[in-house]
């Protein structure tokens, strides 16, 4: 299924340009955390970036990389709520890790965290909350 999937050209598109906001996104992400983190604690200024870069995302998503027809945005911004809790969680536990236990810098834990949750993102974001 996943193979058939990745030789669709739609999906093909909607991944690349998905990976491009993300891409977009991180950089927001970092900018912020930057800005921020020698006026807090690293993880109040990590969950305000990821915020920022959340926003950010949504709106990119919603109407360039992954276009959606469905009518229903009230319940659709509430699926994607949901599904960025999810990566929420796998980010904030990847960044932890990243500095607990391999010491990375902020920035770098940071960067880090970012692509476990990216492939489970996208399912979910792609077939589900701005399906076709």
């Amino acid at each position: 299924m996943l193979d058939s999937l990745l030789t669709d050209r739609e999906t093909q598109g909607r991944l690349l340009r998905f990976l491009l906001v993300g891409a977009g996104t991180a950089g927001v992400q970092v900018a912020v955390l930057r800005a921020l983190k020698s006026r807090m604690t690293e993880n109040l200024a990590f969950s305000i970036s990821w915020l920022v870069s959340t926003s950010t995302h949504y709106f990119a998503n919603r109407f360039w990389a992954l276009p959606s027809g469905r009518g229903d945005a009230a319940q659709q911004l509430g699926e994607y709520l949901l599904a960025v809790g999810i990566s929420y969680v796998l980010n904030l536990g990847a960044f932890k890790l990243l500095r607990n236990r391999f010491k990375l810098s902020v920035t770098l834990a940071t960067l880090g965290a970012i692509p476990p949750s990216t492939i489970v993102v996208f399912i979910i974001l792609n077939f589900r909350v701005f399906g076709r």
